[in-house]
């Protein structure tokens, strides 16, 4: 048995200011055969990880391709696209006969003149190779699940936790339904229901907590194999936009056709109850400082770099000094000019500083301040999950009572490592802001005394009513606030 594994990745806000070119996947998971390194996976490359851990003991050949991946921005260049595309499929051409694919995707990778490009890769995969192979894809929830991907694919997973701290478990999920696939032991058939709706499902918090543990305890009984809900990504305007649910049954499509009618229409009735509230950021700041206890985690998941925004705004920075808040860190902004001139300064050294701010109207106006540098770091990481993510050369600075860090690698936070690699220690900060949506949660909840979300005038607007989108069908909720849920449509 011959399996062929391979990934290309994004997650592309459509509304970003920073283009996407072949460039940015380099500085970021660019590896071919040969050099996927042994440790652990990245995000998407997870299905090439798992599979080569089990190749061996399980009786099958595993031919790796090419991974490529880049951080969220915006729409990715063609001809990047289209050559990092054409050699995975070239790879896979010269793989041929293959038995199945484990495909490592996104699902909301938008490129220039291509809406859909993960249906564009699997359906160009079935048309090499051939309709008795068995394709297998571990997706984001994020993603948006369009016909195009689902007709060519027999198996689509998507991870279960936002934060995302499932992905190789999914990835397993999917090598198990393949390899079960191949060996006659079930007969996926796959199921499709479109909420009609636009919204964001944080797993840590309820309601969504209780429905991911429900849905967790129904796979692997009652003829039931997976069960997946696409989130949508609201950033980017695509047509086939927004909440579905996706189940995969053995052989009884009935079956599969009402759990997935029942869950959407429980995600219906979720509609504007599974978002916690946000405020601005004068409010959000004094009821974080009014806390009794801390740490108190701040959350700006309008400038959050993991779905496209450049992690530069300074408007919770700007407001904390102005307050003369003490006791406060926060990262990260992303500012390779200022983390240069720091690394120039040296560790200790007091200067003026210009930083944040500077790639568009909503990074609000760059900070000018005397500060003092207390942290520099070469080559940081951090964690989210089981991987290490680069956070690039990082330099923390104080600016009155607040502690903040600057990073060359556009990243959002994740781990507490952010901070502790210069320095900082966030358990003992009255006030952490985190440039993040949810993701901040699987570290930083277990810390926090205390959550706050605040709407700072990132580009990430959590009111989708106000974005400017132009493709999306229409109607959907809560652009129309009597959308209907269009119900099952595959």
């Amino acid at each position: 048995m011959r399996l062929f594994t391979a990934t290309l990745a994004t997650e592309t806000n459509t509304f970003s200011p920073l283009p996407t070119s072949i460039e940015n996947y380099r500085e970021a998971v660019f590896l071919r055969p040969g050099e996927h390194p042994t440790n652990a996976p990245r995000m998407c490359c997870a299905p090439l990880f798992v599979g080569r851990a089990r190749a061996n003991k399980e009786g099958f050949e595993l031919i790796e391709g090419s991974c490529f991946a880049a951080a969220p921005a915006g729409t990715t260049n063609r001809a990047g696209y289209e050559t990092m595309r054409d050699e995975i499929l070239d790879q896979l051409e010269a793989a041929m006969p293959v038995d199945g694919l484990l495909l490592g995707l996104h699902g909301a990778m938008v490129a220039h003149g291509n809406d859909d490009v993960e249906g564009d890769i699997i359906e160009r995969a079935r048309a090499i190779a051939g309709p008795k192979c068995v394709i297998g894809v571990a997706l984001d929830p994020h993603c948006h699940l369009t016909m195009k991907r689902v007709s060519a694919a027999d198996i689509i997973v998507l991870y279960k936790e936002f934060p995302h701290t499932d992905v190789v478990e999914r990835a397993e999920d999917v090598l198990d339904l393949v390899l079960a696939t191949l060996r006659g032991k079930i007969r996926p058939v796959t199921s499709v229901y479109d909420c009609r709706q636009i919204q964001s499902y944080p797993t840590t918090i309820q309601p969504m907590r209780g429905l991911v543990d429900r849905i967790k305890a129904m796979e692997g009984k009652d003829g039931i194999l997976s069960v997946s809900i696409a989130h949508g990504f609201p950033y980017g305007d695509v047509a086939e936009i927004g909440t579905r649910v996706l189940v995969i049954a053995d052989g009884d499509k009935n079956k599969a056709d009402a759990l997935a009618a029942k869950l959407g229409e429980e995600l219906v009735s979720l509609r504007g109850k599974t978002q916690p509230p946000s405020l601005d950021v004068a409010g959000g700041v004094a009821e974080g400082v009014a806390f009794n206890d801390l740490p108190v985690v701040i959350a700006d998941p309008a400038d959050n770099a993991g779905a496209g925004a450049p992690s530069d705004n300074t408007d919770i920075l700007r407001h904390l000094i102005d307050s003369k808040v003490k006791n406060a860190c926060l990262g990260p902004i992303w500012d390779p000019i200022a983390v240069r001139i720091c690394f120039d300064a040296g560790l200790g050294a007091k200067v003026g500083l210009r930083f944040g701010g500077k790639i568009a109207p909503s990074s609000g106006q760059p900070v000018d301040a005397e500060v003092e540098i207390i942290g520099l770091k070469r080559n940081a990481r951090q964690t989210f999950g089981p991987a290490q993510i680069p956070v690039g050369d990082c330099a923390a600075v104080r600016v009155g009572g607040v502690d903040c860090v600057l990073t060359t690698n556009r990243t959002q936070a994740t781990g507490l490592e952010l901070f502790t690699n210069l320095g900082i220690d966030p358990t003992q900060k009255k006030i952490v802001v985190v440039k993040s949506t949810s993701h901040f949660l699987a570290t930083y909840g277990p810390i926090a005394k205390k959550v706050v979300y605040v709407e700072s005038s990132g580009p990430l607007c959590h009111d989708y009513r106000k974005l400017p989108y132009t493709k999306v069908e229409r109607p959907i909720w809560p652009l129309d606030q009597d959308a209907k849920p269009r119900g099952l449509i595959f």
